[in-house]
């Protein structure tokens, strides 16, 4: 049962990490500079008419009270609605999320099937041709920005080749370029992740022991140095998926992509307050629960390690 106590004690670790997150975020919207009221209102709106509404969307009181009645909410499940469509907090979001996970899931399932293959043979054939050639497309692809590469990508697979579409969603050819773009960051520290854990092991005093026995250089690998390896390569893949979920920003708006990304910009650049800070509560909560979900994963590869330290 030391499992399920570990995984008690993470999810009750997440709460003050919710709190530390949300506060600084609505701290920094309520002094953000502008009238939500006029905005809503328009420019013609008299004072009369913004004092209302604020007291309305409770804008009059004081900070803390603001802030400590919308956790109020939360903590019983409702995350308000929007300021200017009205709509409910959580279905908007779990409208969006699909489109956004779909996009992270298959960029990360890119990233994992090319990288680690690459990586891992980097290291076996290490200063050689491949070796060099992989290390400079790691290099590469860390060095292109998403919406650089993106945008070529758009000009070239889309415009020029029209072998893709340029934007939206529909059919499964609408998301290869934004999984590609947003996976190619997430492929090279793959590359050298899997490189890197791998040739640590390799060097290890089992591996020249495994090796005098007699053992074929396969068997060590696959059979001796690959397990001992994994464990960084998955705390990786659990790192880049939360760091992927948040890239996503500029990808959605580079392919037009109904998602998460797209929705929590918009609603900055309206200061669209509920918006915000639901999207963010979600995306704390799914990061942390991945990173959880990583953990249990390292655990079970390698039984070395105790829930309960």
């Amino acid at each position: 049962m030391s499992w399920l106590k570990y995984t008690l004690k993470r999810l009750l670790m997440l709460i003050p990490v919710i709190i530390c997150v949300t506060f600084i975020l609505y701290v920094i919207l309520s002094f953000a500079p502008g009238n939500v009221a006029w905005q809503i209102l328009g420019e013609d709106a008299t004072q009369e008419q913004i004092a209302q509404l604020e007291a309305e969307m409770g804008l009059d009181q004081p900070l803390l009270v603001r802030y400590g009645k919308y956790m109020l909410g939360v903590c019983r499940l409702d995350f308000g609605t929007s300021w200017f469509g009205g709509e409910d907090i959580a279905k908007l979001f779990l409208g969006r999320l699909p489109f956004t996970l779909l996009v992270a899931v298959l960029s990360i399932l890119f990233a994992v099937a090319l990288g680690c293959p690459l990586g891992i043979g980097s290291a076996i054939k290490q200063y050689s041709l491949m070796d060099y050639g992989v290390s400079f497309v790691a290099m590469l692809l860390t060095s292109m920005p998403a919406f650089w590469l993106g945008t070529m990508c758009q000009i070239l697979f889309c415009l020029t080749l029209k072998w893709l579409p340029v934007s939206g969603v529909g059919t499964w050819k609408h998301y290869v370029l934004p999984s590609v773009i947003l996976g190619a960051n997430t492929l090279a520290s793959m590359i050298r992740m899997s490189r890197t854990s791998l040739l640590d092991v390799i060097r290890q005093d089992y591996i020249r022991t495994a090796r005098a026995k007699g053992a074929s250089e396969w068997k060590v690998i696959m059979h001796h140095a690959m397990r001992n390896s994994l464990i960084p390569i998955v705390t990786q893949i659990g790192i880049t998926f939360a760091g992927v979920i948040a890239g996503a920003v500029v990808t959605e708006n580079i392919f037009a992509i109904p998602g998460v990304g797209v929705l929590l910009i918009n609603a900055v650049k309206a200061r669209d307050v509920p918006i915000v800070m639901g999207t963010v509560i979600f995306v704390t909560i799914i990061v942390g629960m991945i990173n959880l979900v990583v953990d249990i994963v390292c655990a079970l590869i390698d039984p070395r390690i105790d829930f309960a330290s």
